[in-house]
């Protein structure tokens, strides 16, 4: 089987981990372990990225060295991972000896291919991104758009690295290999981002010592991105020759090895650009994908300390439960895109599909098992057209699930398989086996009870990547042993693959107790959140209306329309194909919008300080199509594209599924 090795970004230590931090490595666990139960050879790396100027820089706030601040740094990303079940195999370090030595070696295979040349730079620098910014990427008055912090004028010696030479070949390995940045939104901005032209990358620092020595010329050091880029091969102990590392020989120098990086959509341009131009320089294979996500916000609000909502996973795990957390995660956020964290829908999630679907049908099932056949669950010999159903079911979610975790998309996985415990559910209503057992009919419950554990046999191994405990405890009531993945042995229920006749059910304690409403108060208490403000009282009360009375609706402000009105406007879906800030503007954002014209349009947008520009590409959005083309900034805006807003809360509308660009919207 072929060997998977798959990474998080490694983070940095600037400050503690938070829940963007545990999206990104929960979900490598996930993918780790789901790769475990198909039986292939695995590898999972994270880790710390501990130099650049604004490490060195915040030690010294703190009056500490650098060295000793990161140690101290570590050991909160280190202790959230062991708290949220993330079984990573190694852990690097970007100050370990074992790191310097490999990434000056890379360093040297750049500088032999020719490709490393010494010069000045001057630029703008972003200390917060550790990256030089052009003019035109920047709001008014030099200020980052990440970080709206103005940068600052750098001009220093510094070796160049030729990046401009490998535009072309890029390009080329994008084509020869679709799938390289996924989703398609993202690689379609990275080909955008280097069919523009590439300008060659300073790469190593003057004017700072917190770093990696530059190979022969101690007085730089080595840019922090590239630094840190190299960790995903020098963890495996290479660049190295056959037979000198074992790890790097079996998963990155193999060219069967799925190499896959798990990165958020704010670096990416430094692992699907950079990243991939330093490998072909220094003759290394390239990764096989580099799949990004979105950013999380908060409630609706995004992240930040001044707010109070920066939430650290740790506690939250404690509240909740670590298999709830993982699950909530990675069923609520679609993959690779932009995703709250809502206390309430956590509670809603848990109750409505852990606690009254899967639990429930667990809680359903057991107690007839013990009444009618002392605990021991019966054989399935001859099922009927409902239990073929349900076994049909349960094959098609193995299917699908499978697919969609190969694809790098959880959420659809986890939709998969909640399918199957809703048709479970149907069938324990279909099949009534309360009448089965007040009637006597004990060969019909056998078959019942019998098709339901079968199936949540399969469960146990579908979501065990996801909720390894809770799944690992639902065994245990169904006599099964914990799932203990093997290297070359697929655990994957495709079919049937655990007999479960003759196992003996042991009743437990409820997976997924219920919140009640008193308990949910308690728990937002716990985790501080406050309870919404109650509406305002009303004067007085609404006065009843007959039932023949008629619907009196206030006028809109600005009087009605006629419907002849309404069809002047030609509302189509557009499909974002770029989209890049417009200088001098920190609201607009310049799109190409594919309308299924002959050529994209031109739709200047005012979402910038909502949208980052790569969170645009590969959307679909509703655009006012015949409006008269407007003249902005030197831009001509040739349609306008759709949001709605109520205070801080700002949504561009679209619409979900593949529709055809230029399609109507009525």
């Amino acid at each position: 089987m072929k060997p998977f090795y798959i990474t998080t970004p490694i983070y940095y230590v600037n400050d503690r981990p938070h829940i963007g931090h545990a999206y990104s490595t929960i979900a490598t666990d996930v993918l780790t372990r789901f790769a475990k139960v198909r039986g292939r050879p695995t590898r999972f790396l994270t880790g710390l990225d501990e130099h650049g100027l604004k490490i060195e820089r915040r030690a010294r706030e703190l009056g500490k060295e650098p060295q000793a601040f990161v140690d101290e740094m570590a050991t909160p990303f280190q202790e959230a991972w062991k708290a949220l079940n993330c079984q990573h195999d190694d852990f690097i370090r970007t100050t370990e000896p074992r790191h310097k030595e490999r990434a000056q070696a890379i360093f040297q295979r750049m500088v032999e291919a020719g490709d490393v040349y010494e010069g000045e730079y001057e630029d703008w620098y972003c200390v917060g991104c550790e990256s030089f910014k052009l003019e035109r990427e920047l709001l008014e008055g030099n200020v980052c758009p990440d970080h709206k912090k103005p940068c600052e004028r750098i001009k220093e010696k510094s070796y160049f690295f030729r990046l401009s030479k490998y535009g072309p070949k890029l390009l080329e390995f994008y084509e020869a290999h679709p799938h390289f940045v996924a989703p398609q939104g993202r690689y379609n901005e990275v080909k955008s981002f280097v069919a523009e032209g590439l300008r060659d990358l300073s790469i190593s620092r003057t004017s700072f010592k917190w770093g990696i020595p530059v190979p022969g010329a101690p007085e730089h050091v080595m840019y922090v991105w590239l630094d840190a880029l190299t960790n995903y091969v020098t963890a495996l102990g290479g660049p190295a020759e056959p037979g000198e590392a074992p790890l790097y020989d079996r998963f990155w120098a193999n060219p069967e090895s799925q190499v896959v990086h798990i990165v958020g959509k704010d670096i990416l341009r430094f692992h699907a650009v950079y990243w991939p131009a330093f490998l072909m320089s220094a003759g290394l294979r390239l990764p096989s994908q580099i799949q990004a996500h979105g950013w999380l916000t908060i409630n609706g609000e995004k992240m930040s300390k001044s707010l109070g909502n920066f939430l650290p996973p740790v506690p939250l795990a404690e509240a909740v439960g670590v298999d709830v957390l993982r699950y909530y995660l990675m069923r609520e956020v679609g993959f690779g895109y932009d995703g709250d964290f809502s206390h309430k829908n956590l509670v809603a999630r848990y109750n409505g599909e852990l606690a009254n679907g899967l639990g429930n049908l667990l809680n359903r099932i057991l107690p007839f098992v013990e009444k009618h056949f002392g605990g021991v669950i019966q054989p399935l010999d001859e099922p009927g057209e409902l239990e073929i159903e349900l076994r049909e079911a349960a094959r098609k979610a193995a299917f699908e699930a499978n697919r969609h975790l190969e694809e790098v998309l959880p959420h659809r996985a986890l939709d998969a398989i909640w399918e199957l415990v809703a048709f479970a559910n149907r069938y324990v209503d279909r099949t009534e086996p309360w009448k089965l057992s007040k009637n006597g009919d004990e060969r019909a419950l056998a078959r019942c009870t019998t098709a339901i554990i079968e199936a949540l046999a399969a469960v146990s191994v579908m979501a065990w990547p996801f909720m390894p405990g809770k799944c690992d405890l639902l065994r245990a009531q169904i006599g099964l042993p914990p799932l203990e993945p093997e290297e070359g042995a697929c655990m994957w229920p495709f079919e049937p693959r655990e007999t479960v006749a003759g196992k003996k059910v042991v009743k437990g304690e409820a997976l997924f107790p219920r919140i009640d409403a008193k308990a949910e108060a308690a728990l937002l208490e716990k985790l501080g959140v406050k309870p919404a403000e109650p509406a305002a009282p009303k004067d007085e009360a609404p006065k009843a209306k007959l039932a023949d009375e008629p619907s009196k609706l206030a006028e809109p402000e600005g009087g009605y329309i006629t419907f002849d009105d309404f069809a002047k406007v030609d509302l189509r879906l557009g499909l974002v194909l770029s989209a890049e800030p417009v200088p001098k503007s920190d609201k607009l954002l310049r799109l190409k919008v594919d309308l299924g014209e002959a050529e994209p349009r031109q739709i200047l947008a005012g979402i910038r300080q909502r949208y980052a520009p790569e969170a645009m590409v590969g959307r679909r959005v509703v655009v006012v199509a015949n409006l008269a083309p407007r003249k902005l900034l030197g831009f001509t805006s040739q349609g306008m594209v759709l949001a709605v807003g109520d205070g801080d809360a700002f949504s561009v509308l679209g619409v979900e599924g593949e529709i055809a660009p230029g399609s109507r919207v009525s």
